[in-house]
């Protein structure tokens, strides 16, 4: 049953989908779609707004209009369905996929040097702007205009110990997994960024693990989705953090 009153709205062009809204929500009724914030349903807003504090770009506020009466019961339901979910996800194991093997790499030399920076100054960061996740940078964001842009499986971030000095450098990045991530929703991702932004070129760098040879792959359905035609270029990186091929 609707009835007036207080609810919470969101304002989608100062929404940047940084997601910080979302745990301020205790009844859960917010979630990132489209690296937009949505309301789940009506019915799990409580209209009180702790979530507002929690925004930093002032994309949400309290109005009062017609909507489905807050519902105690079905927070609970919709919270414990949630939860659920997540004690149902099935843990991955070491089934033959070269991702899931375990690696131990001999520091240069003893451990207690290995475990302390050489110096906390010595190097300057190159990344140029925040969110970095692929499912959180929206593509309206400004940063994306006539970039080149560094799609970097997440991995090679820890993996390549001059990133930022070799790849990082004068490129926007975006960062994520496409072996848990969503690859259709990384695929609109990237068709949008296309489409909106005027990309002028994209280094796709993955692991060698097989699982993560999928992401170039998106990012070309990506560009077809769009019909854009953009150049690209690939590298493979070894978990030793070498350069493996690049074309």
């Amino acid at each position: 049953m609707k009835t007036l009153r207080k609810i919470i709205e969101i304002d989608e062009e100062l929404c940047d989908g940084c997601g910080q809204c979302v745990p301020g929500c205790a009844e859960g009724s917010l979630q990132i779609v489209d690296g937009k914030a949505k309301m789940v349903s009506d019915n799990l807003c409580d209209g009180l707004g702790a979530c507002i504090g929690e925004c930093p770009t002032g994309a949400l506020r309290i109005v009062e209009r017609e909507a489905e009466e807050f519902d105690e019961e079905a927070v609970e339901k919709y919270l414990a369905e949630k939860e659920a979910e997540k004690q149902n996800q099935q843990p991955i194991l070491a089934c033959g996929c070269p991702s899931t093997n375990i690696e131990m790499f001999a520091p240069a030399s003893s451990c207690r040097e290995a475990n302390i920076p050489t110096s906390f100054e010595d190097g300057e960061s190159a990344l140029s702007h925040w969110p970095v996740q692929i499912r959180l940078v929206p593509a309206t964001a400004p940063f994306l205009k006539g970039a080149d842009l560094l799609v970097l499986a997440d991995c090679c971030g820890i993996a390549i110990p001059t990133l930022h000095k070799d790849l990082l450098k004068g490129r926007v990045v975006m960062i994520g997994c496409p072996k848990f991530d969503d690859i259709q929703e990384y695929i609109d991702k990237f068709a949008d960024i296309f489409k909106t932004a005027n990309i002028k070129s994209v280094m796709a760098v993955v692991m060698e693990v097989p699982c993560c040879s999928g992401l170039p792959m998106i990012v070309k359905k990506g560009m077809e989705a769009a019909g854009k035609n953009i150049p690209i270029s690939e590298m493979v990186i070894s978990t030793r953090g070498k350069i493996l091929s690049h074309f």
